[in-house]
């Protein structure tokens, strides 16, 4: 019997099969005018077995998002997981992986030293409540220390 293909290309992805941390091309986008936009999977936590707490979580989030942009105007977006297992990553008409392994590499780094999370504030976030430096680091470490394993996406 063969699967139905999704519409969602992670939906397609066999969770069972992938060894975390990695970093995955998911998919590519061209718009009108020529532009590619390339989504990469930066998967933290191993699908099913660990997922990310909301605090740390949504401090990563910030964190990256904020500081990725000091490094390369490539960055569309950083978004988390639903399922609070990784980040996707949206670069725009950007695919030299080795670059794209270097450009997420530098926010965790900097996540290590940082003293406050950005936006951290009823003004710029609708759940301040929900953040925690120090999660956003015990996470950036982790990730950090299994920095040469990002290639291999499946066990």
């Amino acid at each position: 019997m063969t699967e139905k293909k999704m519409n969602v290309e992670s939906f397609n992805l066999d969770h069972t099969k992938v060894k975390a941390p990695y970093v995955r091309l998911a998919d590519i986008k061209e718009g009108q005018n020529g532009d590619r936009i390339h989504k990469y999977d930066l998967r933290i936590c191993q699908p099913n077995k660990e997922h990310m707490e909301m605090p740390a979580l949504h401090s990563l989030e910030h964190l990256m998002a904020e500081m990725s942009r000091n490094h390369t105007d490539k960055v569309v977006d950083i978004s988390p997981m639903g399922c609070q297992t990784g980040f996707y990553i949206a670069l725009i008409n950007h695919d030299d992986y080795d670059d794209v392994l270097s450009i997420i590499e530098k926010p965790p780094n900097e996540v290590l030293t940082a003293t406050e999370v950005p936006a951290c504030n009823e003004m710029q976030c609708g759940w301040v409540a929900s953040h925690s430096l120090e999660g956003a680091q015990k996470l950036a470490k982790g990730l950090l220390a299994k920095r040469s394993e990002w290639t291999e996406v499946f066990a």
